[in-house]
């Protein structure tokens, strides 16, 4: 079994002490670095090349919102996906990981997240899709998008009409699962548009799909 690789950066010992433990214990999944600062994990995660970084915003140093950006620039290696960066807080509602997401982090978690749904969180990233803290989605974009939407990109004028239909569910948080019962359609199909959409927009995935939509007035 070809484990996922975990990187840790969180500037509090025991909390990265704890994460460890808990990832570690999966089959699946091990952790290869660890970090306590922004700084610190530029190195760290260059040299060990995880698949996934849980990453604390607020460090010394540097910042996990710096260090994302960074490390998100960072160019690709050939035949390599370049690490899914999931961000840490400690509040529902948080600038920062707005920020983030927007750069192209995979999403945010909190802090005390339920340790089924953190490791849940780090399969469901490495596999390609995005992940909010449950509580925060809606509230997150409206408190932190523009107060006035932006103009729509002529790129939304491409997408078909179920395209759109699509989106707009998706742009509410609806799985796959939810929006093909919704629509009458197969989960397979739901996946394609979906694929589509992104590749239209030239959207990275779903939780930039649902920046987007808010920063534009589609949602």
């Amino acid at each position: 079994m070809t484990r996922i690789r975990v990187a840790l950066v969180d500037d509090q010992a025991l909390f990265r002490a704890g994460i460890r433990m808990l990832v570690d214990s999966q089959p699946d999944l091990e952790v290869v670095a660890e970090a306590s600062d922004g700084r610190e994990a530029l190195d760290v995660v260059r040299a060990s090349r995880p698949d996934v970084v849980l990453m604390d915003i607020r460090m010394p140093v540097m910042d996990g919102l710096a260090a994302t950006t960074e490390l998100l620039a960072d160019p690709p290696e050939p035949g390599r996906e370049p690490p899914r960066i999931v961000m840490l807080t400690t509040f529902d509602l948080d600038e920062a990981a707005a920020r983030a997401i927007r750069q192209g982090a995979s999403g945010f978690l909190l802090k005390d997240a339920d340790p089924e749904f953190l490791l849940a969180a780090i399969r469901t990233v490495h596999a390609g899709s995005a992940v909010i803290a449950a509580s925060a989605t809606r509230e997150l974009f409206e408190r932190f998008t523009d107060a006035a939407a932006r103009p729509v990109p002529p790129a939304y004028a491409e997408l078909t009409e179920r395209e759109r239909e699509i989106f707009a569910l998706a742009a509410r948080g609806l799985s796959n699962a939810e929006i093909a019962a919704r629509e009458f359609l197969s989960e397979a199909t739901v996946k394609t548009h979906i694929s589509r959409i992104l590749t239209k927009l030239a959207l990275r995935d779903r939780v930039q799909l649902v920046v987007f939509a808010f920063e534009h007035g589609l949602a």
